[in-house]
């Protein structure tokens, strides 16, 4: 790739978005920040780039050969945002640091993750989400999940899952195991791919309780319904672990209140990525894309490193793999999309002019385009057909009749002026 072809091409990534796409796009995102509106949340934005410090591996963010980094005139690190949980955190408490009532807070951005380029993945995603803080009770946790459905549902999807777990189930047992740093990683990496014959090699290695090891095998079978879940309590007397377990049914009751619970399902071996999650962990998923659309969970130290002590909980919608389900389930998302053309000579600019303006005045979309004389007006007809424009609306001489060609059907009629007036 040389020369002026390598100009137009966009670095590995990232893509465009153009016409009814990127319409269907802005017209999806508003309709979950609608959602997020109605449930009281206000609109936050946060700079797409910051100190390095902000996303540090201290916070539990994203690992630094991750973050997309430069520097500053004053040599300083920064880089562009790859999470908007520690920016939102930074936020609240920068401004409300003495405000000791619950915030809800819902934003769209972009975020920015240097990926493999095996994984497939997009470098800059649209997310959108929200954050609850300074409530810590289950009623705040089933608040946010009860936003993930309600906004999927206003996107148009019908078919997802919200799958629910909580990190101190799995990591009360592994402190209580006393593993060390690497053989929690692999553990970690067989319980996240539900691989049980590697779980049971590895312990049989170990020199552990047998109650810790019978829990630990169980681990990657523990999804399902909330009967499943229920059953774990009997595989360990750890009171943080029982703690889990005990919230993840009160927020399943208050679902059940609210008629939500047949779009959730609970995983007690399910893991994050990000290490400031302290409670409750989510993910959501709908067929057609092969990676989750929405990620959240419960984050109740984060905070306290910028200097505010306060709980919070919140969620992210990753836009693109929701358009991506959209798109492969067939379900339409309704935009109008400008579908006709005035076209007219410089003589007639005038009427068409008014035209345009009485059309725009009624709502409906139109594009004024002056004719130049040495084009053909069947050049103009192919561009109305490349570019699924239904009508051309043709002034010609001094304007005062309208020749309407119907691209579908191809009729032509000669209607005065007046009668659109």
């Amino acid at each position: 790739m040389t020369g002026k072809n390598k100009l137009i091409h966009t670095p590995e990534g990232v893509r465009d978005i153009y016409n009814g796409e990127c319409r269907k796009k802005l017209a999806v995102q508003e309709k979950i920040l609608r959602t997020f509106y109605l449930y009281g949340y206000e609109h936050i934005q946060t700079p797409s780039f910051e100190f390095f410090d902000i996303f540090s591996k201290d916070r539990g963010s994203v690992s630094s050969q991750e973050m997309f980094k430069f520097f500053d005139r004053d040599n300083n690190t920064l880089v562009l945002r790859p999470d908007m949980t520690p920016a939102v955190a930074r936020c609240v408490a920068k401004y409300f640091m003495d405000d000791p009532m619950p915030l809800r807070l819902c934003y769209l951005e972009r975020t920015f993750k240097n990926n493999s380029s095996y994984q497939g993945r997009l470098k800059e995603r649209a997310e959108s989400g929200a954050e609850l803080i300074g409530d810590d009770c289950a009623d705040a946790d089933a608040e946010v999940i009860a936003m993930v459905i309600d906004s999927l549902k206003a996107a148009g999807l019908k078919d997802f899952q919200v799958e629910l777990g909580h990190v101190a189930f799995y990591r009360s047992l592994v402190e209580e195991a006393g593993f060390d740093e690497e053989t929690e990683g692999e553990l970690n990496r067989l319980i996240e791919n539900k691989n049980y014959f590697g779980v049971e090699e590895l312990l049989k290695s170990l020199d552990i309780r047998e109650d810790l090891r019978r829990a630990f095998c169980a681990l990657p079978e523990l999804f399902g319904s909330i009967g499943q879940i229920r059953q774990a309590a009997s595989l360990t007397e750890n009171p943080r672990a029982l703690e889990a377990i005990h919230r993840l049914e009160a927020i399943h009751r208050i679902l059940e209140d609210q008629g939500l619970e047949a779009y959730v399902t609970y995983d007690l071996g399910m893991l994050s990525r990000y290490q400031y999650y302290t409670g409750i962990i989510f993910k959501a998923y709908t067929y057609g894309t092969g990676d989750y659309i929405v990620t959240g969970g419960r984050y109740d130290k984060l905070l306290v490193q910028f200097g505010k002590d306060t709980p919070a909980v919140g969620f992210a919608i990753v836009v693109d793999q929701l358009m991506a389900a959209l798109t492969r389930q067939d379900i339409d998302v309704p935009v109008t999309l400008v579908n006709t053309v005035i076209l007219y000579e410089e003589s007639a600019r005038k009427g068409a002019m008014a035209l345009a303006g009485r059309l725009r005045g009624q709502g409906m979309a139109v594009q004024s385009m002056r004719r130049q004389e040495s084009r053909d007006l069947s050049e103009y007809e192919d561009m109305a057909r490349r570019r699924g424009l239904r009508n051309i609306l043709y002034l010609s001489g001094e304007g005062n009749a309208v020749e309407a060609i119907d691209m579908v059907n191809g009729s032509r009629d000669e209607i005065p002026l007046a009668a659109y007036m």
